[in-house]
């Protein structure tokens, strides 16, 4: 049954440029459907999710974690009472900006990019389904609906005080940008769908670095064994399961964390839906908080964990190398297209030609190398710089 404040298809405000409405389909189903179909959604295949050492295709990727992000979405909106496919289609788009290298590149880019209107992985991502992605006749981008849009604009949260002002600091140039032309609201909180999906994402990233960290060995389960949440998890195993083989074992407790993790959210989201008895959609995003959250307790029991994840996984050595070998191949392919743009392909030429100054081209260059997987930026690099790109797969997942 849905709930009276999830978001309604039949009202929504609809897209930017008016289309013909499915006769089987509805809106948010084919946002859903036009983000699974986007070239940014397949190149997610070949971008990395965490940096961990090559070993085999089991690593997450950004593809598989937007998958799972998708998955723990549909289910949380499911059992809130939600629009399932706009918590759905949110989670699918919501890494669609990341570049290559993970948040490395980002940081890379950002640094370049500072003078020139700054760069972000959320404000991008809406850059890329408004304008980047090129296939339709009548527009740019995918034409989704304004609930699709405010959920990948602000699903963290507000970006936006009510007199207009900035909450952490200008706004990215390719959000500024979009939002002058067509009001996401960016000083409210988004629909309760779009907080699940950001849910979605902490609750699908702390399962499955857990996981990929154990099998890239920089620790184990007797370490984990010290820490809230997970240690609790694998005891229970053991004592359902004695000798339970590792990998079984591993997963059992995993998927305890997991578990865990979901039904908090439910507990904590019902109650406060509860409390709140918001009428509709615009009743939640007038609420002036966030809705859809761990419980305190939970919540800094996860910050135990992201700490322990932090020094053990996010700056091991063999990543903190990494980080600066990938810095330096995001950082050489921009100043070479700054310097040389004509060496960029040729269907981003023509937007070349139209630039007026270098903030212009920076932008353009910007987006070129943000959309690139891992595997082609070191490659294009070794092509057009000279470097050996069999050095770094010592660090790249392939997927």
């Amino acid at each position: 049954m849905t709930a009276p404040y999830a978001a309604d298809p039949a009202r929504s405000r609809g897209r930017l440029f008016r289309e013909r409405i499915s006769t089987f389909r509805s809106p948010f189903q084919r946002d859903r459907d036009r983000i699974i179909h986007s070239s940014a959604f397949r190149r997610l295949k070949h971008k990395t999710q965490v940096f961990i050492e090559h070993e085999g295709d089991y690593y997450r990727t950004r593809l598989t974690h937007s998958i799972e992000v998708a998955q723990v979405a549909r289910t949380l909106a499911g059992a809130l009472g939600l629009n399932t496919d706009l918590a759905e289609a949110i989670a699918l788009a919501h890494d669609l900006g990341h570049t290559p290298f993970g948040h490395t590149g980002e940081e890379a880019l950002a640094a370049l990019m500072a003078p020139h209107g700054g760069f972000d992985h959320n404000a991008q991502a809406l850059r890329i389904v408004t304008r980047l992605e090129r296939h339709y006749a009548e527009f740019d981008g995918l034409n989704l609906t304004w609930e699709a849009l405010e959920g990948l604009a602000k699903h963290n949260g507000p970006l936006l005080h009510p007199d207009g002002s900035p909450r952490k600091g200008p706004l990215p140039h390719a959000l500024a940008e979009y939002n002058a032309s067509h009001d996401l609201e960016l000083h409210t909180h988004a629909s309760a769908e779009a907080q699940v999906a950001a849910i979605a994402d902490d609750v699908a990233y702390n399962h499955h670095d857990l996981h990929d960290g154990l099998r890239s060995g920089l620790f184990t389960e007797d370490d984990l064994m010290a820490l809230p949440i997970t240690g609790p998890a694998l005891a229970e195993v053991d004592a359902l399961y004695p000798g339970l083989e590792p990998m079984r074992r591993r997963h059992e407790a995993l998927r305890r964390v997991f578990g865990a993790m979901v039904e908090d959210v439910i507990a904590v989201a019902r109650h406060r839906l509860g409390a709140a008895e918001p009428a509709d959609a615009d009743a939640v995003r007038a609420l002036g908080v966030t809705i859809i959250r761990f419980s305190d307790r939970l919540f800094r029991e996860l910050k135990v964990i992201r700490q322990f994840l932090f020094e053990r996984m996010y700056r091991a050595p063999m990543v903190v190398a990494m980080r600066a070998e990938v810095t330096e191949v995001v950082q050489d392919l921009f100043a070479l297209f700054m310097e040389e743009p004509a060496r960029l392909p040729g269907e981003w030429r023509a937007d070349v030609a139209r630039a007026e100054d270098e903030t212009a081209l920076a932008r353009i260059v910007a987006d070129y190398v943000a959309g690139m997987t891992d595997r082609f930026a070191l490659q294009e690099h070794a092509r057009l710089l000279g470097s050996d790109a069999a050095r770094f797969t010592r660090y790249v997942v392939s997927g």
